[in-house]
């Protein structure tokens, strides 16, 4: 039976394909089979296909980056790296929030062992003129992987996005601190203090340019829950 999971942030360009893509990489050295959609993508290049974020996703999951792949795991894929509502309106289009859950829940009909279904910016993004993010997650029940930073100011964001998804009754499987290029305090210091007040929500820390090994132990509690 597949375990699926919903990849959210504090914010953007956190680190959540990064931390996303080093799951599927770990499952893949354990023998097992990941699953991984980014069904909307801002930023798209149509050029630069692997440095997307789902062409990373594709390449985690050993399938090759093709205009077709990509498309099977981001139907909307859009050029301006702004909100997901601007961007679809700048082109013209709207993303329609039955389309984009019977989307996900498509997605495991595909066998596998864990489906991460990235999403698009921080927590309360929003997808269109009446739903954010939040809204997503809680239409599709699936447990939240939190990603975060290690940058000052973490803290408040953090645990502004642990309210916000308490608030809609979420489970949050775990908190990840993905390490921020600039972290003026060591992330382990960090994440004490948020887990002071996340109280039984697991946290886990990535170091910068982290490995399989690093996030060996984050997949075995996730795949155990």
């Amino acid at each position: 039976m597949t375990r699926p999971f919903f990849v959210t942030s504090s914010g953007t360009e956190i680190g959540k394909t990064y931390v996303t893509a080093l799951l599927c990489r770990a499952m893949t050295e354990q023998a097992l089979v990941p699953g991984a959609l980014k069904p909307i993508m801002s930023g798209f290049e149509p050029d630069d296909l692997i440095a997307s974020d789902a062409g990373q996703l594709l390449s985690a999951l050993g399938v090759d980056v093709s205009p077709q792949s990509v498309a099977s795991i981001s139907p909307w894929r859009f050029t301006p790296p702004i909100s997901p509502d601007m961007a679809a309106k700048r082109a013209g289009r709207q993303i329609d929030m039955d389309e984009l859950v019977q989307f996900c829940r498509l997605g495991l009909e595909v066998p596998s062992d864990a489906l991460f279904v990235e999403a698009a910016g921080g927590v309360m993004a929003p997808i269109n003129d009446d739903h954010l993010m939040i809204d997503w997650a809680q239409r599709l029940q699936f447990p939240i992987l939190l990603v975060i930073g290690s940058y000052l100011g973490t803290i408040s964001h953090t645990l502004t996005a642990i309210d916000a998804l308490r608030s809609r009754d979420l489970v949050i499987a775990s908190v990840v601190m993905s390490e921020s290029t600039l972290s003026p305090v060591p992330m382990e210091e960090t994440a004490e203090t948020i887990q002071r007040y996340a109280h039984d929500i697991p946290i886990a820390v990535l170091p910068r340019n982290a490995d399989i090994a690093d996030a060996s132990p984050l997949l075995e509690m996730l795949l155990r829950r």
